[in-house]
Order: structure tokens, then C-alpha cells, then sequence
């Protein structure tokens, strides 16, 4: 089964999405199932997972909805409130509704420690006694925090986002990649290897650009923790859906088929349990991951 784990849908107004600035015009306008059921039926791709672009429950809601009713969305990565006293109950509320699969805020956007806050781990403390995922949206310079973050939940599922966003528009390169070999020491962490074309110039990167990227967190978490998301329909900003899937998988061509198959659905399925009980439908369990 091949997965994209990374997209998102919306109604666009341009209220709720004042971050689709005017270099992302092009995405100013609604992006639903329709659209995407094209896109992946060109690429091949069996299933996606549905992330969050808003910070409300009545997205999470709407995702869930938009689930149920599209076969080739096998989970939702949603919003709640973890700094909230009672996001317990709506956890729970939540545990009714087993395609969600995962949670995320928006911490790319909060002041530095807020990953730190006994409020936020508390939440946190939370999903994993619900069996939750957790997806880290960070950039670059928030890597020291995501990494105490995770040393606080031992036993918390971690998802990184884009590769923590480095700087690729000005191939700033260090202190990322140590960082995020750091990172990948960690237990339980998994890694998406998705929106680098919008951290890049959206006319002007190339390819051989993002390699160093690519590599680097080939290196550090192995095929067994990536996954391949596309992160449509922003990636369209600088990249048709069909060039972002064809880029990389032309950079994985090298591993076995077996590594292949994790990169492209294999990791999200265990990640996100998207098959109950069969973490091998698209290439072999991964192995015990070693701590720092």
C-alpha cells in the first residue's frame, strides 16, 4: 500500500489561510477530495493521511467527515486543545473515532519554550495513553526544543514534519543536519520527507539542491522511519504533485525494494496505524530502534 502522508484540504477565505501570502496565490481557492483522488490516481498512490491547516476542532471535524465519506483517506492527523486543562474528555470523545490517528499544533508559529510548557506536555502526556501520534511542525531553529520535547515522552509516537523545515532557499546547511542526527537518536520518532520545494525559491530551486537534504535524513533515521508526503496543494506553489512523487522516488531508486516500499507507505502505516495489527502490508516491520 502506498501512502502519502502529508496533505491537507481546506475551503479557502482568505481569513482563515492570511499565511497563503500573494507568492502562493496560485493555492487561493479550495482543494477538496476530488482534486487530490486525481493527483494520486496519476501517482500511484493508494492512501493519504489529512493534516490539519487550521487550529480549531471544527476542522478536526470536518477531516473526519471528509474521511468517512473518502475511501483513500486511511487517517487524520487533527487539532485539540492540548494546553487546555480539559482536552482529556475530548481526547476520549475522539477515541470513538478511530481514523484519527494523530494530532498537531502549529508550534512553527509560537514563541521559543513553548514546547516546554507544563501545559503542552501534559497534553502530550495524554495522546499516549490514547495511542496518538503526535506530528512536530517545527522550523530548523526549534530543533534543541523538539528534542527535549521528545526526551520527555519516552513512550510518545513522534512524527517530524518536512524535515524541520531547514533554509534550503539559501542552502544553509549546518546546524540542521547535526541537529537533526540528534534528533533521529531518539526512540519513536519518524520523519516525513516532504515540503522541501517550499522552503527552497519557489522558481529557482533545482533538484541537486535538495540532495544534501534528502541525504542527510536518509542517513540519519533510515528507510525504516521515513515516509513520503507531498503536502499538496501547498507544494504547488513550486511543484506539480506528479514532479514532487517522481523526485523521490528517483532518489530512493539505490535501496532494496523493500526500503522503497517503507519510504513509500510501509512507515506511515506503522506510524500511524493505519492497518491495524499489520505494520507489513508495504514492506517489512521495522526494526527495534536504539535510544541515546
Amino acid at each position: 500500500m502506498k501512502i502519502d502522508a502529508h496533505h491537507h484540504f481546506w475551503r479557502y477565505n482568505p481569513a482563515e489561510y492570511d499565511w497563503i501570502d500573494d507568492a502562493m496565490a496560485v493555492i487561493r481557492r479550495d482543494f477538496l477530495p476530488g482534486d487530490l483522488e486525481l493527483e494520486i490516481a496519476a501517482a500511484d498512490i493508494d492512501g493519504v493521511v489529512s493534516v490539519q491547516a487550521r487550529q480549531c476542532i471544527e476542522e478536526t471535524e470536518w477531516l473526519l467527515g471528509l474521511a468517512a465519506t473518502s475511501p483513500f483517506v486511511k487517517g487524520v492527523v487533527g487539532w485539540v486543545p492540548l494546553v487546555d486543562p480539559g482536552v482529556g474528555k475530548l481526547l476520549e470523545r475522539f477515541a470513538e473515532r478511530p481514523v484519527l490517528k494523530a494530532v498537531r499544533h502549529v508550534v512553527q508559529g509560537e514563541p521559543e519554550g513553548f514546547m516546554l510548557h507544563a501545559d503542552f506536555n501534559r497534553g502530550i502526556d495524554l495522546l499516549s495513553e490514547t495511542g496518538l501520534a503526535y506530528d512536530i511542525l517545527i522550523h530548523e531553529r526549534q530543533l534543541p526544543e523538539a528534542i527535549e520535547l521528545v526526551d520527555r515522552h519516552p513512550g510518545q509516537c513522534f512524527v517530524l514534519d518536512h524535515i524541520a523545515k531547514p533554509c534550503i532557499r539559501n542552502n544553509v546547511f549546518e546546524p540542521w543536519a547535526t541537529r537533526m542526527r540528534e534528533l533521529a537518536g531518539r526512540d519513536r520518532i519518524y520523519c516525513k520527507i516532504s515540503g522541501l520545494v517550499t522552503e527552497a525559491d519557489y522558481r529557482n530551486w533545482t533538484e541537486e539542491q535538495l540532495q544534501p537534504y534528502l541525504e542527510t535524513v536518509l542517513e540519519a533515521f533510515g528507510p525504516a522511519r521515513l515516509m513520503f508526503g507531498s503536502d499538496w496543494p501547498v507544494c504547488l506553489v513550486a511543484c506539480p504533485y506528479r514532479r514532487w512523487h517522481q523526485i523521490v522516488t528517483r532518489f530512493i531508486a539505490g535501496l532494496s525494494e523493500t526500503e522503497q516500499a517503507r519510504i513509500l507507505g510501509g512507515t506511515a502505516v506503522e506510524a500511524y496505524r493505519l492497518a491495524a495489527g499489520d505494520a507489513c502490508l508495504a514492506g517489512q516491520r521495522a526494526p527495534q530502534m536504539s535510544g541515546s
